[in-house]
């Protein structure tokens, strides 16, 4: 025999010198690995399945339109809406064209009413002198608060615009009345009053 030992003793102790646990861990790493692309890549095709599907049914119901639209379409039908729409576009553009002229038209007349404003905010609230003192001619309720004024007695509208209340200044004495005008008292009362406090 050529060999000292018996040849299963060499094999055995051959065996426990090889160290073999990083190799196996190493497979099992790559086993895992494996496992796990081949989950993404089946996770990656069902998707790619299910896009695929949807643009099928997509690609099947955009030919059945094309195809509904190819045989609805005439020619003639189509020449009549284009007369139809050029039509359109012709009286849109007219339609256009007047609203054009019309909105320069009445920037002139916004020009003219903002001199006019300009004029009659320069005459002031009551006009001009000259309307003024047309005016007051004209209206007796005017010339009696105007007498009243010079005579130092105030009357004061309320919101209705009635005049139901009097402020009379005498500035000989520095006094300040201010009298309610009640319609049960008679104008010879009131009279007589504000002779007495002027």
């Amino acid at each position: 025999m050529l060999l000292d030992e018996d040849p299963a003793t060499l094999i055995h102790h051959t065996i426990g010198n090889f160290n073999i646990h990083p190799d196996r861990v190493a497979i099992g790493r790559i086993n895992e690995s494996l496992s796990t692309l081949q989950q993404a890549r089946d996770l990656r095709i069902r998707e790619a399945e299910n896009t695929l599907r949807k643009l099928s049914r997509n690609l099947q119901t955009l030919a059945t339109q094309h195809n509904e639209t190819v045989s609805a379409y005439s020619s003639t039908d189509h020449a009549s809406q284009i007369v139809e729409l050029d039509t359109q576009k012709f009286r849109v553009a007219k339609a256009a064209s007047d609203l054009e002229i019309e909105g320069e038209r009445l920037e002139q007349e916004l020009e003219g009413l903002k001199v006019r404003l300009k004029e009659l905010e320069m005459q002031g609230v009551e006009g001009d002198h000259a309307t003024q003192a047309k005016r007051e001619l004209e209206d007796p309720t005017i010339l009696k608060l105007k007498l009243y004024r010079s005579l130092g007695i105030e009357a004061d509208p309320d919101s209705a615009g009635a005049y139901n209340k009097a402020t009379i200044r005498n500035t000989q004495k520095g006094d300040v009345h201010v009298v309610n005008i009640d319609p049960k008292f008679s104008k010879f009362f009131y009279a007589n009053y504000f002779w007495q406090t002027l």
